[in-house]
């Protein structure tokens, strides 16, 4: 789908929002943000996930992140829903501000289309830098909530590898062994990983698959 992508600038929007009026980098500032559209208020499956969102906003803020939702309908009657959202996830509060769009044009901008039906946002969610930039983003259909777990996961793989030359492998948690990036030497490993690395003995003997814990 063509339009905003990994690697991309955020557009600098002004966006009205339950918090008032926000400029998208200025909200952003130098942290990281997640940004997540839902196809619209008082709907079934964007309720659940946005009370879920209310109630991992405590992990999220733990690791410095904001959040920023975002549906096609005003304020009004977000403030509304969001008294529906509370009431359903046993009192989690919504703390953070969900931006408004009636007319469907920011959707466009930050690519949060339904490919199906190009009128109707997506379930989508960027992860946005400090820098900005969107460093991850989730597309799902309508018809499929969003596992908050996997998002938790994914920003934690992401914070790691801004402070290392790591990679995150296949079904990885936190606290759990990590791969060194391919573009560090096993010498140049040794000094960044002083607390050692393993290397796993493949059939064509490459050490390419080196694990350590950061």
């Amino acid at each position: 789908m063509p339009g905003l992508t990994l690697g991309d600038s955020l557009p600098n929007l002004e966006v009205e929002t339950t918090h008032g009026k926000i400029k998208l980098h200025d909200y952003v500032n130098n942290s990281y943000t997640i940004i997540f559209s839902h196809p619209g208020d008082f709907t079934p499956v964007c309720t659940t996930e946005l009370g879920m969102m209310a109630a991992y906003a405590d992990k999220f803020a733990q690791r410095g992140v904001k959040l920023l939702g975002l549906s096609c309908d005003d304020v009004n009657s977000h403030n509304e829903w969001i008294k529906d959202i509370e009431a359903f996830n046993n009192g989690h509060k919504v703390t953070y501000p969900i931006a408004a769009d009636p007319k469907k044009n920011i959707i466009k901008q930050l690519n949060m289309v339904d490919p199906d039906d190009t009128q109707s946002p997506s379930r989508a969610l960027h992860i946005v830098g400090p820098d900005k930039k969107i460093k991850l983003s989730f597309l799902y259909p309508a018809s499929t909530g969003r596992n908050m777990d996997e998002v938790v996961r994914a920003l934690d793989s992401l914070l790691k590898a801004s402070k290392h030359k790591i990679a995150t492998p296949a079904n990885w948690k936190p606290g759990e062994p990590v791969v060194i990036a391919p573009s560090v030497s096993n010498d140049e490993a040794k000094e960044m990983f002083p607390q050692g690395f393993d290397t796993a003995d493949l059939p064509s003997k490459k050490e390419y698959l080196r694990f350590t814990v950061v």
